[in-house]
């Protein structure tokens, strides 16, 4: 009796390799090393394809967080004292919304028992060359005579001694590992830097897993068969290019990405026509300025009425005269009208 529970997966992994090997086994050779590859390639696209719905609900889950904020932040605000009645409520309401907050790991989660069942194809298959799910001896044969740079697929950087070619084993590898642990985190980071609103309160947790991913990977890493390193390295980078064309034609409302988008589509409106965009708000009109009034200079005479003793404005007394409103030469006369 057989209690691998990951049999049933390794025998759909191993399937799938079958296949593959059988189309590239006809073009590179059946031992070759970029057969096996290519075939592990394909093995991941077929994987991606499947768990494309989940991808879905991926996204549909950040875009209800993004929603969520103001009752989240009403919740945090309402319960600042009480941690345990603030999680229940928080829970509460991802319950009633259909939302999961750890949804940005589930393609990452799905596909642990996919690596671990290739992990075990590699492992007790393709190093001994024996049959192993529904590969036949011949076929393991050939995948163990098969390298990449004189590398076997089964081997590992903790067991290069055991390979015909220590050094370039623990090159590979070391390589291997490397761009995986990097592609892991730039993958993380385009999520949390372009697509996640600043106010996000998940926004703490994922970048805790920015980090704790690329580390984990990088410390079991030396454990993981060449053909394992090739599969989460082509996985890495679909997922990149993926997330990369969603957040670029789809991404969520007050996230960096969501404006970039926006002015793109200002601008594409604007190509068509003629450099105006037309659903550009319009900005309230502005009255014009009105033109300076002057005022109107006064004649002498009128400036004189208006003044107490007859004397213009700013005047003062004149040199010569007295008090009592007469001059030296005798009183003023009267004005004439």
């Amino acid at each position: 009796m057989d209690l691998n529970p990951l049999a049933w997966l390794e025998n759909i992994v191993s399937w799938i390799l079958v296949q593959f090997h059988n189309v590239f086994g006809a073009l590179f050779g059946e031992t070759s090393g970029v057969s096996w590859v290519l075939s592990i390639v394909g093995l991941v696209v077929v994987i991606r394809i499947l768990l494309i719905p989940l991808f879905v609900r991926q996204i549909k889950s950040q875009r209800n967080l993004q929603l969520l904020q103001p009752k989240i932040k009403e919740i945090q605000q309402k319960y600042a004292g009480d941690r345990e009645r603030q999680s229940q409520e928080m829970m509460a309401l991802y319950k009633e919304t259909g939302t999961n907050p750890l949804a940005s790991c589930l393609p990452i989660l799905a596909q642990a028992p996919i690596f671990f069942a290739l992990f075990r194809v590699l492992q007790y298959g393709v190093a001994q060359g024996q049959a192993y799910g529904v590969m036949d001896q011949a076929t393991a044969q050939q995948a163990q005579d098969a390298t990449i740079w004189d590398v076997p697929l089964y081997a590992t950087f903790t067991n290069a001694a055991e390979t015909a070619n220590p050094l370039h084993t623990h090159i590979l590898t070391a390589v291997l590992i490397v761009l995986m642990t990097a592609t892991t985190f730039i993958t993380q980071r385009q999520l949390i830097v372009k697509n996640s609103a600043k106010d996000n309160p998940m926004v703490q947790q994922q970048k805790i897993l920015l980090y704790v991913f690329p580390v984990i990977f990088a410390v079991t890493g030396i454990n993981f068969p060449v053909g394992v390193l090739v599969y989460w390295l082509t996985t890495n980078l679909w997922s990149m290019g993926q997330q990369f064309y969603v957040i670029r034609n789809n991404p969520q409302p007050g996230t960096p990405a969501y404006e970039a988008w926006e002015n793109r589509q200002a601008a594409k409106r604007a190509r068509k026509n003629g450099g105006v965009d037309p659903e550009a708000p319009v900005p309230p009109p502005v009255a014009p300025p009105q033109p300076r009034q002057q005022p109107k200079k006064q004649p002498r005479s009128q400036r004189k009425k208006g003044q107490p003793g007859g004397q213009a404005a700013g005047s003062g007394p004149k040199q010569g005269d007295e008090p009592g409103g007469s001059t030296a030469g005798g009183p003023e006369p009267e004005p004439t009208t």
